[in-house]
């Protein structure tokens, strides 16, 4: 057992799950059900984001009309996995995040003013913390016993022109969704150490 497995809050198998032996999956069986997806967004939502904007949108891939336009979107190595993955999700970014600011944070409204004076600064914030989301989402998929396969490898231009093309999202991830199928990974890939990546001031 861990260090990390002894000072958290949640029980070994819940580390496991969702950290200390969870990995990118390739190779998926099974379904996820609309319910799943639902509770997916639910536990995701929970995240802290600036000012609690919550730029990302998640648009779930099921028809496969949708999912044939998604895979001719894809990187050649990540074509087959997606067209078979249970779930395939597109992560991407609200471009007009900071108009819904009397929703997300009402009753103080004055930053906006900032972000509607700088379409540069809107555009990173709501990037930045788009992809603080997708760290979430991806524990969320794990945290309910599947798997979820994160990929860049992808057209984003493309999808965005098929998916959003009056440009009020811009896409930067695509995530497969479902349960580990046998020999769903490659061996394990080396990670830092506490020492390597980490100082104290």
């Amino acid at each position: 057992m861990t260090i990390a497995h002894e000072e958290a809050v949640i029980d070994a198998a819940a580390v496991d799950a969702i950290f200390a032996q969870a990995r990118t999956a390739n190779a998926f069986t099974g379904e996820v059900t609309d319910e799943q997806a639902r509770a997916i967004y639910e536990l995701t939502k929970g995240g802290p984001t600036a000012f609690n904007a919550q730029p990302m949108r998640i648009t779930y891939v099921r028809s496969d009309e949708a999912r044939a336009t998604l895979v001719d979107s894809m990187s050649n190595g990540n074509k087959a996995k997606t067209a078979a993955a249970p779930l395939v999700a597109i992560l991407s970014t609200d471009t007009a995040w900071h108009e819904l600011w009397d929703t997300f944070l009402p009753g103080f409204n004055a930053p906006k003013a900032m972000y509607d004076a700088a379409p540069d600064l809107a555009a990173a914030t709501g990037n930045n913390n788009a992809h603080l989301q997708a760290g979430y989402f991806i524990l969320a998929v794990r945290s309910l016993g599947l798997s979820a396969g994160p990929m860049t490898g992808a057209d984003f231009g493309k999808i965005d022109s098929a998916f959003f093309p009056d440009g009020s999202q811009k896409s930067f991830l695509v995530v497969n969704i479902g349960h580990a199928a046998e020999n769903a990974w490659g061996a394990p890939k080396p990670k830092f150490a506490y020492e390597d990546v980490v100082r104290t001031v």
